[in-house]
């Protein structure tokens, strides 16, 4: 990738003689140095480490964190690394995190991915011969190409949203044509007066092609005008985090291009219906017929009847797609998360020099620190986790103290400090929970979720009880070889997002080994937002070198990572909906409204004989309701088969969802009965003697 401004990285920087540099994000670049081209060459320390920056890249290129489903923001600056990994073991330190390193790589031209993948796998079988504590007994390399990494489950809602666009075409192509067919069918004398005087059937083809295609040019221009100021719109309203930043979102010319191409496929594709439908023959009684075309009536009105039935069924796909994403954003905002996620600020702290903290420099600084914040006034109560929830922490096996069954047992681990409990809101069930001497002591003790106790110790109290955590011993400054006590089970809580079940989960006290950092969460009893400043402030005074970064709430990530894409879905799809339901009225009312003007006549002559207003509303709305009610059925069975598309984008809702399903043809029926009233309330209201003249 050719930086916007500067050199590449090279893989001579990484070496250990060579010169620190590095490269940055261009939002960064805008953000904090108001894009200032001459700041490539200058010097910046990262992490203690004065670096020179080498590269400005460009827009797009946003390469971050691999691997990682919550992880699409991408890096705000990239240094050139070597990873060598010792026998050690993983190391904690932020120069070699070996469990944060992802493989990228570029497959030679000629090399399928399967056939990189099983290259990758003998690799790593014979790393787990060498390294036998890294590697669980039974594993699998899974690789996927980067474009599906940072795509992710949003591609499956990008073809939805574009069989949503096919289907609102569709829709308006059958308004279109049904008003075409209309009109053409009150023309039927006028194009036998045309033939009569010697038109062709080409000429008049034509003829009605370019009418059409002169209200489609008009169409296309104003739909040019909404497109840019919709546009905007849309990104104002596009919740943050659910396109990934690589997207560009603009008025791009194929784009526009391609959406006019459609437009003149639909014209003349629109135009051609009612120009066929004048056919050169049968003259005489197309000059003998009435203006309103009456007679064609005949031919054209089982055209627009399916044509009705048609658009009807589309918006049910369309409305069904939109409450689907409805219930399932309801259903993911009314996760039992088993804490309260409210009033909750977070930051993340780094060391100043950006690499491991001793246990007591790490312990020094968070006692301080949590001992100011929870004195500041809006504060009730504050902790420092090393993971986020409902996001969890790194896995380990479990083993228990004098078991010899070869059961196999896996939890979450979290390090966190004794406030951890009550800022966050998790339920006490049995025992105690971490104290300050706990945490002040580093003592061996952990607290478990009722999952990780009824797993374990079935029928057995867990209070009291010693468990090993294995992923310990391979951290060099953490205890080796250490049983914890349990000491206090708690309400399990959600984990792995609000999507995937939870895992077992348990909490040990922040101070058994060094971090390179960590999380401050603080609960406040007004808006946390309103607090970043002074806390800021705060734990800067207890030390200037720290690094504070993403700053935010509990409730900004959930809507940032589990919220924004439902709701772009719902926006969108009910946008589509909503316009494909309001063609739907306009269409089912203008079809009504013609084939009351077509009947005036038979409506008087029924009066004059003595029938009553409510029989003609009755015959009005009994064929009005007839369409709608055959294009409810098509829809449904249609969204039926349809729906489940949509899996991958739903979540706590069947894509055959009952509530959806009987919801969205009652609306659609109430609508439809609707748009067929008002013309069947004119009908009602003809006067006899005048209908009996109507021509």
């Amino acid at each position: 990738m050719t930086p916007l401004l500067g050199r590449s990285i090279i893989p001579a920087d990484a070496e250990t003689t060579a010169s620190p540099v590095f490269a940055m994000n261009y939002k960064l670049w805008q953000k904090h140095f108001n894009g200032d081209a001459k700041i490539v060459g200058t010097s910046l320390v990262i992490g203690g480490v004065p670096r020179t920056l080498v590269a400005i890249m460009p827009p797009r290129f946003q390469i971050g964190v691999g691997g990682c489903d919550n992880c699409r923001e991408g890096s705000d600056i990239w240094i050139p690394s070597n990873p060598r990994p010792s026998d050690s073991g993983i190391s904690m330190d932020a120069a070699e995190p070996m469990h944060l390193w992802a493989l990228l790589a570029r497959l030679r031209p000629g090399i399928s991915p399967q056939a990189g993948s099983s290259d990758l796998y003998i690799v790593a079988q014979r790393l787990a011969k060498a390294f036998p504590a890294l590697y669980p007994p039974k594993y699998t390399i899974v690789t996927q190409p980067y474009v599906d990494l940072v795509v992710g489950n949003f591609r499956a809602m990008l073809y939805a949203l574009a069989a949503a666009v096919a289907m609102l075409l569709l829709i308006t192509c059958t308004n279109v044509a049904n008003l075409l067919l209309a009109r053409a069918t009150t023309r039927e004398k006028e194009m036998a007066i045309r033939v009569s005087i010697g038109a062709s059937r080409g000429r008049l083809v034509r003829q009605v092609l370019m009418e059409s295609s002169l209200l489609s040019a008009g169409g296309a221009m104003a739909g040019c005008v909404f497109a840019y100021w919709g546009l905007q719109g849309f990104l104002i309203m596009l919740p943050s985090g659910t396109l990934p930043e690589e997207s560009a979102i603009s008025l791009n010319p194929a784009v526009l291009l391609f959406a006019l191409g459609i437009t003149s496929i639909t014209a003349l594709l629109c135009g051609l219906v009612s120009a066929l439908h004048n056919p050169s023959g049968e003259l005489l009684s197309r000059l003998a017929a009435s203006g309103k075309g009456a007679a064609g009536d005949i031919r054209g009105g089982k055209l627009r009847a399916r044509l009705v039935i048609g658009e009807v069924a589309l918006s049910i796909v369309l409305l069904m797609g939109a409450g689907l994403m409805l219930r399932t954003l309801f259903s993911l905002t009314h996760v039992n998360m088993g804490f309260d996620p409210s009033h909750v600020l977070v930051t993340e702290l780094s060391s100043p020099n950006g690499r491991q903290w001793t246990v007591d420099q790490k312990k020094l600084l968070f006692e301080r620190v949590l001992r100011r914040v929870t004195a500041l006034p809006g504060v009730t109560a504050a902790t420092t986790t090393a993971s986020l929830p409902p996001y969890g922490g790194p896995g380990s096996d479990v083993e228990v103290a004098g078991r010899t069954d070869s059961g196999r047992w896996s939890t979450q681990t979290d390090l966190c400090s004794d406030g951890f409990f009550r800022t966050v809101g998790i339920q006490l069930l049995r025992g105690r929970l971490l104290s300050e001497g706990d945490i002040a002591s580093a003592r061996q003790v952990v607290v478990v979720d009722d999952t990780l106790a009824s797993s374990l110790f079935s029928g057995v109290d867990p209070v009291g009880q010693k468990i090993k955590f294995k992923v310990l011993d391979l951290i060099p400054d953490a205890p080796h070889d250490a049983y914890f006590e349990i000491i206090g089970v708690v309400k399990g809580i959600k984990n792995r997002g609000l999507r995937d079940s939870a895992m077992a989960q348990a909490y040990l006290p922040y101070t058994i080994f060094g971090t390179p950092g960590g999380n401050v969460l603080v609960r406040t009893s007004g808006d946390p937002l309103s607090m970043i400043k002074v806390v800021h402030e705060t734990i800067r005074s207890v030390d200037r070198g720290v690094s504070l970064t993403d700053t935010s709430t509990l409730e900004t990530y959930l809507q940032q990572y589990d919220y924004a894409g439902p709701e772009f879905g719902l926006v969108t799809l009910g946008s589509f909906a909503g316009i494909g339901l309001l063609l739907v009225t306009v269409g089912i009312f203008g079809v009504m409204a013609y084939t009351v003007s077509l009947r005036i006549h038979e409506i008087g002559i029924r009066m004059a004989l003595g029938a009553q207003q409510d029989n003609i509303l009755r015959m009005i709305l009994a064929k009005g309701i007839h369409l709608v009610a055959v294009g409810i059925v098509t829809g449904v069975l249609a969204s039926y088969a349809l729906t489940r598309f949509l899996a991958g984008q739903i979540w706590g809702v069947s894509p055959t969802d009952p509530w959806t399903f009987c919801i969205v043809p009652a609306l659609s029926l109430v609508v439809g009965l609707a748009a067929c009233y008002l013309p069947a309330r004119r009908a009602i209201r003809v006067d006899p003697m005048v209908a009996l003249r109507y021509e």
